[in-house]
């Protein structure tokens, strides 16, 4: 699952990586993030669609050789007018209520369907991170009937949580997403992603001084105030601003203090010996979803957030 620049972490060279190691079979949201990873991977693996074909898709569908997952009877008819004999996948609405097409769509679509022959049906679990949900069995029985009238087609259900129920509901395909970044419900992911903040300058501040806006953290002590080129333009929420988030200097914690701003936080560095010219706010020690937890939101909202302006190196894949 590469959607949204593979949440934040950049679409290409993830996709280059994941195709290095064997996959064939990618996803994305929208046409125009399959045209580029179609530019990224060169022909061959598949790249599916998730938001089908919309107004003006038909282009980028055929020039990039992608597989939209038509999600409405308009889809459907759209797509087949548009694009005839090219590959399609279905998704099914088996319970989320969302996306997907209905049993009464797919009544009212049997005059074309057999034209269609979709290559993948698919459907998306909506309580997959809590496994004791009944709404998992029920969304699987429900799509296990519907897409028992696409026998020639390959049956995908499972995402990230869906993979960690079991193979009762692997079918064909899984589709991989927040568990390839470190994310939960996936708990025994290792992080995928180190977050460091350049410290741009560090200043004495005396007790009873305020720092940052709206004083929102004075010192009680003699303290060195480190300040990092990063804030919630960059996707370090500005709720994570007095949440009592750590970052670290190597192994050593660091307090943050203040408020988030723009393009800059603050952080408490006076028990350093000596300041390094970064410090990490995402590390083996504080993933994405602890950093999550202490903004109130979840961790996908933290990957995806990450802005364009940090600097990206990737380290192993091709």
């Amino acid at each position: 699952m590469l959607k949204a620049d593979a949440y934040g972490i950049g679409a290409a060279p993830v996709g280059r990586a994941l195709r290095a190691a064997g996959v064939r079979t990618f996803f994305v949201a929208l046409a125009e993030e399959g045209a580029a990873l179609r530019e990224a991977l060169g022909p061959g693996p598949a790249i599916h669609v998730l938001g089908g074909m919309m107004d003006g898709d038909a282009p980028l569908v055929t020039a990039h050789d992608l597989v939209p997952c038509l999600n409405s009877a308009d889809q459907v008819r759209a797509f087949l007018a548009a694009c005839p004999g090219r590959p399609a996948a279905l998704q099914l609405d088996s319970g989320m209520n969302r996306l997907g097409l209905e049993a009464a769509d797919l009544d009212a679509l049997a005059d074309v369907l057999p034209a269609l022959a979709p290559v993948l049906v698919m459907s998306h679990l909506a309580c997959a991170d809590a496994p004791g949900h009944p709404l998992n069995a029920a969304q699987r029985a429900a799509f296990g009937a519907a897409a028992a009238r696409f026998p020639g087609a390959r049956l995908s259900l499972a995402a990230t949580g869906g993979v960690l129920l079991g193979p009762d509901f692997h079918l064909d395909l899984v589709r991989p997403g927040i568990g390839l970044y470190g994310g939960l419900p996936f708990a025994g992911a290792r992080p995928a992603v180190t977050l460091e903040l350049p410290v741009i300058q560090v200043r004495d501040v005396a007790p009873g001084e305020a720092v940052g806006y709206g004083a929102g953290w004075t010192a009680t002590r003699p303290s060195r105030i480190a300040t990092l080129s990063a804030g919630y333009a960059d996707g370090l929420l500005r709720a994570l601003g007095g949440a009592g988030v750590t970052l670290w200097a190597g192994d050593t914690p660091v307090p943050m203090v203040g408020r988030v701003s723009m393009d800059l936080i603050t952080a408490d560095v006076t028990d350093l010996p000596a300041v390094p010219p970064a410090l990490a706010i995402l590390n083996a020690r504080q993933g994405v979803d602890a950093l999550a937890a202490a903004a109130g939101t979840i961790g996908y909202e933290v990957l995806t957030g990450l802005g364009p302006r940090y600097e990206r190196v990737y380290h192993g894949g091709p």
